[in-house]
């Protein structure tokens, strides 16, 4: 099964780190990733309907998977990101419910590989998604929901700096159990305020900005996932 035909290339870089859809070919890659991660990543994530496949072990679901990515791009609701380091599949950050009229909204969630964790790569994909959302697609507003226990990805939100609004109840189902959300908010007329800041620290490649972030402690190396985390919309994990 390949894409449908037509979907444009879509890359994004940071820093470090280089985004792009993930294609059919990137199975194995995500797989392994997903297989070695998954009994980090699944208590973060929502429950897959009973009786799917599982992409990280079907390789056809994980092509379905990457053909409705497609098109949800395709129609605008949802951008769906692997994030890449080195060349290698860290995990993805996904600009998702991107709804338009009076609203122009999306909402970003992430995933990483825990051998990639607390080096800031999230953070940094988080800002190439929003520059992507603000500058190119002209949303007005993006958001980050997270677990309240769920300190690194909280921490995340802090390195950021980006605005908690409140707590959403029994938000969104997370691994069997509706779970409490934070909601974190980000306007266009923020990311205009401090687009400067942010790309120094976090869009400039090292060699060419003489501040750069502070190395991981050994705190930030847990588990690092929003919710939604690794899906393109609140559905179940690896729909």
């Amino acid at each position: 099964m390949s894409h449908p035909a037509g979907a444009p290339p879509l890359r994004l870089r940071g820093a470090r780190v280089t985004m792009r859809p993930l294609e059919p070919s990137d199975f194995e890659a995500w797989s392994e990733v997903r297989l070695r991660n998954a009994a980090w990543l699944e208590p973060w994530e929502p429950q897959r309907l009973e009786g799917a496949p599982d992409p990280a072990r079907d390789r056809q679901a994980f092509e379905r998977r990457c053909a409705a990515r497609d098109r949800e791009r395709q129609m605008g609701t949802a951008y769906a990101l692997g994030l890449f380091v080195d060349g290698a599949l860290a995990g993805e950050v996904n600009l998702s419910n991107v709804a338009r009229g009076a609203m122009q909204s999306g909402t970003i969630g992430y995933w990483i590989d825990r051998e990639r964790a607390g080096r800031d790569y999230v953070a940094e994909g988080v800002v190439v998604v929003v520059r992507f959302a603000f500058e190119d697609l002209g949303l007005h507003r993006v958001e980050v929901c997270v677990i309240p226990r769920n300190h690194n990805s909280r921490r995340v939100m802090e390195k950021l700096g980006l605005r908690q609004e409140g707590l959403a109840e029994r938000f969104l189902e997370i691994n069997g159990t509706w779970e409490d959300h934070l909601r974190f908010g980000f306007t266009a007329e923020e990311w205009h305020t401090r687009r400067e800041e942010l790309a120094a620290r976090w869009l400039v490649p090292a060699s060419a900005s003489p501040s750069r972030r502070p190395p991981a402690s050994r705190a930030d190396r847990s588990a690092v996932s929003s919710s939604p985390s690794g899906s393109a919309s609140p559905r179940r994990a690896g729909s």
